[in-house]
């Protein structure tokens, strides 16, 4: 597996292009890099086979699919054992609201990202099946009015 420290210019460069439009042709990616198709194709395969390429998906507008709003939630849990946190952890990873989870240090210990429909869905979501999980202790909620800024892709270190 490829370590940040052996990413060279060039692995740098494929990774810049890709997160800015993953659907590149290969020929296309190797004339933007300066490689022959061949040679861009072999240090793509590297790149994914050694996880440094996680996977390709598509950018989906949330609001043209229906799920107008964003909220971030913050659980605090009442027990911190490897059985709690693991009941938790797998009742987030089947709930389709939650698009990313983040494990905190502070005064909370998760970050839930939510989209949901409306307010009703969210409420129905939060009241039924967050407060409903046996362990969760304290939960704050947070919409978002705007977004400012979205992921576009990871800050690449200078190569």
């Amino acid at each position: 597996m490829p370590a940040a420290d052996t990413l060279d210019r060039i692995d740098l460069q494929l990774l810049a292009e890709l997160q800015r439009q993953g659907r590149l042709s290969n020929a296309e990616l190797a004339e933007r890099v300066h490689l022959s198709p061949s040679a861009c194709l072999r240090r793509v395969q590297r790149l994914e086979r050694g996880g440094v390429i996680a996977g390709y998906r598509a950018e989906v507008d949330p609001e043209r699919i229906g799920l107008g709003l964003t909220a971030f939630v913050r659980i605090r849990l009442n027990h911190h054992d490897a059985a709690a946190v693991a009941d938790f952890a797998g009742s987030v990873n089947d709930w389709d609201e939650v698009v990313a989870c983040h494990a905190l240090t502070g005064d909370m210990d998760y970050l839930l990202q939510v989209v949901a429909a409306d307010l009703e869905h969210f409420s129905s979501f939060l009241l039924d099946r967050v407060l409903a999980r046996p362990g969760v202790g304290d939960v704050n909620s947070s919409f978002v009015l705007r977004t400012v800024k979205a992921m576009r892709g990871l800050p690449l270190p200078a190569g």
